[in-house]
């Protein structure tokens, strides 16, 4: 936990193992009540920050999705500047290395070293935001769920995870469920489908990278995200230069809109909170947890999405897909709970 003012404030991920306080959630579980809630928060925070995403793009028609990311990024490396320097957090694990005076909080050489994490972060972060404006809600939750197989792969890969049969089992009922949820989508969009699979792959990539670097790197969760933006922040700016999406930006009908200004304020607010929540669940869980808690969290999604956004009208067959997808989820969490 960082500590600020001799008090416990805020919760870090710094370490994955069971120490006081991290109690099993059930006898036998690998998982611990810590970790049921931080992916719970994360579950929470990604419905949110999807459904307000989606309203600035495609309700309010706002063309730059490479501003809102930049926007993201810098409010959050702002707010982790400010707590920073308030000693509210830390971004190590133990007592900090680097005076707090320090104009980056952490050695440069850590810069360096989490910077495979902070490039994946990137592509997830563009293909991510551009990958909601082309696809419905609905069906854009269904292909998502496709990461948990990109994902799986890119664990072996990297830390070299074998998972047992009944997880697989869950994760082939998954994906099966996917294909039968959208086999009858009317609005197929190739391009459309092509991104979403794209965010899938940086997405599995990120959260492989994240497991491997963010538990051997000695920063907590806090400073993680601080590495991302400190690299990050420029390249998205420089993007968005030069394509001219600042300038579209400025000549935005809607820009001073309350409506849309809202929509961009609490769309900041929940990306700072999603990118918390992933770091924390990542590293207390696993990267496949955290793949499967965005298969949960689709539920509630797909049905928000339905209700705000509509874009798929009522079809049996997508509703047996879903059913499917959600049944496999739950087939994991139950794995993975009761430690099978």
């Amino acid at each position: 936990m960082a500590k600020g003012g001799g008090g416990v404030l805020l919760p870090v991920s710094g370490e994955s193992g069971k120490g006081d306080g991290e109690a099993e959630l059930f006898k036998g579980s690998p998982m611990t009540r810590r970790g049921a809630v931080a992916a719970l928060s994360y579950m929470a925070c990604s419905v949110l920050l999807v459904m307000f995403n989606k309203a600035a793009l495609s309700s309010y028609k706002f063309p730059c999705a490479n501003v809102i990311t930049l926007l993201q990024m810098v409010c959050s490396t702002c707010l982790l500047y400010v707590l920073r320097r308030l000693k509210i957090i830390s971004f190590t694990n133990s007592e900090p290395s680097v005076p707090s005076d320090s104009l980056f909080f952490v050695p440069f050489r850590m810069l360096l070293r989490t910077s495979p994490l902070s490039l994946s972060y990137l592509l997830y972060m563009l293909a991510s935001m551009e990958s909601i404006r082309g696809v419905n809600v609905p069906m854009y939750t269904t292909l998502r769920r496709t990461t948990v197989v990109f994902t799986m792969i890119m664990e072996y890969f990297l830390a070299k995870q074998k998972h047992t049969p009944p997880i697989i089992g869950s994760v082939v009922l998954i994906v099966f469920g996917a294909f039968v949820a959208g086999a009858r989508d009317l609005s197929f969009d190739a391009r459309g489908y092509a991104i979403v699979f794209v965010a899938n792959i940086t997405t599995a990539v990120y959260l492989a990278t994240i497991n491997r670097i963010g538990k051997s790197s000695g920063l907590n969760s806090f400073g993680l995200m601080w590495c991302n933006g400190l690299v990050c922040g420029p390249c998205v700016l420089f993007l968005t230069y030069i394509q001219g999406d600042l300038k579209k930006t400025i000549e935005f009908p809607y820009l001073y809109s309350p409506g849309f200004q809202v929509v961009l304020l609490f769309s900041c607010m929940l990306a700072f909170l999603l990118n918390y929540t992933i770091f924390w669940n990542t590293i207390l869980n696993s990267a496949l947890t955290q793949s499967m808690c965005g298969n949960l969290k689709d539920f509630f999604t797909v049905g928000l999405g339905w209700v705000l956004f509509g874009g798929l009208p009522f079809d049996l067959l997508n509703v047996i897909g879903q059913g499917l997808g959600f049944v496999g989820s739950g087939t994991y969490a139950y794995c993975k709970i009761k430690g099978k």
